[in-house]
């Protein structure tokens, strides 16, 4: 395991993203067991995980899911992230069945247009404060 990392998953997202704070906000609301933690790849946190796993933190492409010392990205993360949360997120797992370039190719795409097609938030990604202790 990579030094630094904890037991708990991690997910690094683009806070600047309004389609990634609100992905960042489904996660803190739906994930009961409370096994995610987030960073915001704005944060030292989340810079220091996205640089210590090759991503750029100041030209985020993906994000990242980090678990067991290994780093998760595009869509691989986020199939990752849905089977955490537990059923009916679970079942979002069913998309292994698309190949994983297939759904890389998607992923990137989306991620390369996020701000254009979804916005820029114009301030920073502020937790409820039932919240705020898995925010790193």
């Amino acid at each position: 395991m990579k030094q630094g990392v904890d037991e708990n998953p991690v997910i690094v997202f683009d806070g600047d993203c309004v389609l990634c704070s609100a992905s960042a906000q489904f996660v803190l609301r739906h994930d009961r067991a409370a096994r995610f933690r987030l960073a915001a790849l704005q944060t030292p946190a989340g810079a220091a995980l996205a640089s210590l796993y090759g991503i750029d933190p100041l030209d985020p492409q993906s994000i990242i899911l980090v678990r067991g010392g290994r780093a998760l990205t595009d869509s691989d993360a986020v199939l990752a992230i849905g089977q955490g949360l537990g059923w009916p997120w679970k079942a979002v797992g069913a998309l292994r069945i698309v190949p994983r370039p297939v759904r890389d190719l998607v992923y990137r795409f989306i991620a390369r247009n996020r701000y254009r097609l979804f916005g820029r938030r114009q301030g920073c990604f502020v937790p409820a404060p039932d919240h705020r202790g898995r925010i790193l």
